[in-house]
């Protein structure tokens, strides 16, 4: 088996290294370039074969082996025995004179490919040419029976044949026929347009029966001296908005120029006394806006859903019934905490002019309108006595509420209640969504549903401490967005340290992930692979900019409307654009691991991969500042804190406190960058995740998942040679640096200085030994460092560069 797998990865690398060298612009031109001779020496050999073809028809006659490897054998040919012998091949064997069409082709492919001239599609071209090939022969071997090199041996082979079959009116009828059928295709002919083009050719004609002009426009000096007018000469008893009219028609199915004023002539026989109108015409349209219109026109527009167009999106049913959300009041407990949060106040000499309650799922909120006088600051500082009197935990003091003139103060509820996924997603809020990405997060303390598009955020980074919802918080985010996406939208990266997370998503693989090309799992576990699918993605965003910059869209939306109203054409490169959206369940394991490999790509796709549909959501339990960074919170502005451990780890992840005042299991505090919302968070249980991706795994599927590009780290592209300057690490000489300021040699000191990965540190150390900067291993000492200083280490790189 094992042997078998590596059979198949060679295999796929091969294929791999071909896609490669096709997609080189370089390979391209020298491809394009080698087209373009055999063009030329395949027309100048079967011009020759014509001029020459009885003199040599002796020779030609030999086998086409055998005549190229015997020296003794001389031809007529300028382009000698190979011209004569392709020829001959090609000519008196096969096509004939329709063997000319193949140089032909192969030239505007090689233009097409090389020089990136405007023709005619290849592959359109090829299914004419094909054509051409078959029928063209058989013609001239019908018309002209007695000249052989004209038609070829296959051209008399196919009308002799349809001859005895169908005898000599009935091949007449079937290559006219076949040809009518083949340039209907060929040019697309419909009805309108052959009656368009058949009432342009039919001439107009005036009461007496003679024939009119054509309308003409031509320029008319008058006799006063005046510049020259355009002028259009109508006829007369012609209404001339009806020939104008009948011009705009015309004008509509040719491509006709014509000037921008057009000076329409009252139809009078005294031409002096006449009155002149000018009116401007809309400019027309382009040729190549009435191609597109037309192939809208014809095919409608693309859909991208067309390859699973039976794929049915996850049913409701799906989702467990927890029965109805709705809230039910307790009367007296209200009553009990008012009169508590009053008498607290009370004591503090803090008069209340008005109190109201809003009850949520969790929390009810209490809307205080302090007294004239009373400073907020006091109210805020009795916080842990209001929470002492109530004897409740997760009491959070809101001071003030933006845009209301109270205070509130945030009171669990003594029996909380769930929210069930079914029941947002059954709701009207979120089935009436035009959002690209909704996500519906749970419930606020009004008892509204809170949806967010997710490519409005654009990314999304999760903090909380384990056990407080924070992994049913990413199945939420996920399960609503597979209940509004088809697969053709949207393609999910998975990221899961933990192994046991995301795990069910594995049989949604062909329809909503994305994985490199040479990975077995589409749920990325390895930290070498997960830093290889982030650069991976990084090349993908790199593609797509260039992909919007050629099509002159500034974002991913109208990108993708553009295609699908084909505006833009695959030949070229274009193709429908999925959003992908990167999950990364625990980003705390992968800094440690793998530091600046996994942040620098993370932090290039936070500030630039929103505009092409690149979004991230990062969860980690332990929101510390050497975790969440500086340079990944500023391209985080969306925020969801579930409870926290400590008010550092609240400010660290919102900027504010409150998140280490929650209560835990779902209650959440979400942020997009203006201000706090607390939500109690949908629940969707791991056997309800099951029966979506059950329900999804069992539909048709695409072949397989969908590919990002290819990328390999710097180990993997083979034994690297120590000695070589070439195939050092990029941060060779930073690291040369710090070991000789340091005069300590060791991975660890390149992992704190450089935030590198184990691995990575590993390697460098390798080099700087080969380099002969430190010395070899030495157990559980550090290696000793050979170069005394920065100069000296200058002069050593220095050295190293001129003898190259």
């Amino acid at each position: 088996m094992a042997k078998k797998k590596s059979k198949e990865k060679n295999k796929l690398s091969g294929l791999q290294k071909i896609k490669r060298f096709l997609s080189n612009k370089t390979n391209h031109s020298i491809f394009g370039i080698f087209l373009i001779f055999l063009a030329i020496f395949f027309a100048g050999a079967f011009v020759s074969y014509f001029l020459s073809w009885e003199k040599d028809q002796s020779q030609l006659n030999q086998d086409f082996f055998s005549l190229l490897a015997n020296p003794d054998y001389t031809v007529s040919n300028v382009l000698g025995k190979l011209g004569a012998a392709l020829g001959h091949q090609f000519i008196y064997r096969w096509f004939g004179i329709a063997a000319f069409l193949i140089p032909w082709f192969l030239l505007i492919s090689g233009l097409r490919i090389a020089l990136r001239v405007n023709l005619a599609p290849i592959r359109r071209s090829l299914g004419g040419i094909v054509f051409l090939l078959i029928w063209a022969p058989a013609t001239v071997a019908f018309i002209l029976p007695a000249a052989s090199v004209y038609a070829g041996a296959t051209g008399f082979f196919t009308e002799k044949w349809m001859s005895s079959l169908a005898g000599s009116f009935g091949t007449i009828v079937i290559l006219s026929f076949s040809m009518l059928i083949f340039l209907a295709a060929r040019f697309k002919w419909t009805p309108e347009s052959l009656s368009t083009f058949f009432k342009r050719l039919k001439p107009a004609k005036n009461k007496t029966g003679a024939v009119a002009e054509e309308i003409k426009t031509e320029e008319k000096v008058p006799e006063t001296g005046e510049k020259p007018l355009l002028e259009v000469d109508f006829e007369k008893d012609t209404d001339p908005e009806e020939v104008e009219k009948e011009e705009e028609s015309e004008l509509e199915t040719a491509a006709v120029e014509h000037e921008p004023l057009i000076i329409d002539k009252t139809a009078t026989e005294d031409h002096d006394n006449s009155e002149l109108e000018i009116e401007a015409l809309k400019e027309e349209e382009s040729l190549s806006e009435k191609e597109l219109s037309k192939k809208v026109k014809d095919f409608g527009e693309y859909d991208p859903k067309l390859d699973l167009s039976r794929f049915k999106l996850p049913t409701i049913d799906l989702l467990k019934d927890y029965g109805s959300s709705n809230i039910t009041i307790n009367q007296e407990e209200l009553e009990e905490n008012k009169n508590k949060i009053v008498d607290t106040l009370n004591n503090y000499n803090i008069e209340i002019a008005k109190i109201k309650a809003t009850i949520g799922p969790t929390v009810t909120l209490y809307e205080i309108v302090p007294a004239a006088g009373v400073r907020i600051s006091k109210i805020k500082n009795l916080e842990d006595d209001i929470a002492l009197s109530l004897s409740a935990l997760g009491i959070r003091i809101i001071a003030p509420i933006p845009g209301k003139g109270t205070i509130g103060i945030e009171v669990p509820n003594t029996n909380p209640q769930m929210v069930p996924m079914r029941n947002l997603l059954s709701g009207e809020k979120f089935q009436k969504s035009d959002m690209e990405l909704p996500i519906a997060f749970g419930k606020t303390i009004s008892n509204e549903t809170l949806m967010a598009d997710l490519t409005k955020m654009p990314h999304l980074l999760m903090a909380g401490a384990t056990g407080q919802g924070k992994s049913v918080g990413l199945n939420v985010i996920l399960t609503s967005i597979l209940y509004k996406k088809h697969p053709a939208q949207v393609k999910f990266v998975l990221v899961d340290p933990k192994k046991v997370e995301l795990t069910l998503f594995n049989k949604i693989e062909r329809h909503y992930l994305a994985k490199l090309p040479d990975s077995e799992e589409a749920i990325i576990t390895d930290t070498k692979k997960v830093i290889n699918t982030l650069n991976s993605l990084c090349i993908e965003m790199d593609d797509r900019y260039e992909l919007l910059k050629n099509a002159m869209c500034r974002n991913i939306k109208e990108y993708n409307a553009k295609f699908v109203k084909r505006k833009l054409n695959p030949e070229e490169g274009h193709r429908y654009l999925p959003y992908i959206v990167l999950v990364i369940d625990e980003f705390a394991d992968l800094i440690m691991t793998a530091g600046k490999e996994v942040e620098t790509p993370i932090a290039r796709l936070a500030q630039l991969a929103r505009a092409i549909g690149i979004h991230l959501i990062i969860a980690t339990q332990r929101p510390s500042v050497n975790v969440t960074t500086g340079i990944i919170k500023a391209n985080f502005p969306a925020r969801a804190a579930f409870r926290v451990t400590s008010k550092i780890d609240s400010r660290t992840i919102l900027d504010a406190g409150g998140a280490e005042q929650l209560i835990g299991k779902g209650d959440m505090l979400f942020s997009s960058g203006q201000d706090l919302i607390r939500i109690q968070c949908a629940f969707v249980d791991t056997p309800e995740v099951e029966e979506i991706t059950d329900y999804i795994g069992n539909q048709q599927a695409y072949p397989e998942a969908y590919k990002l590009p290819e990328y390999k780290g710097e180990d993997e592209s083979g034994s690297l040679d120590l000695t070589d300057p070439s195939e050092r690490d990029t941060l060779f000489e930073e690291a040369a640096k710090v070991v000789v300021i340091h005069q300590q040699g060791s991975a660890s000191l390149l992992q704190r200085k450089l935030k590198l990965g184990y691995n990575r540190a590993g390697r460098i150390i390798d080099q700087l030994e080969a380099a002969g900067i430190i010395g070899p291993f030495e157990g559980s000492k550090a290696r000793q460092v050979l170069i005394p200083d920065e100069m000296a280490l200058e002069q050593l790189l220095k050295n190293e560069k001129e003898n190259l």
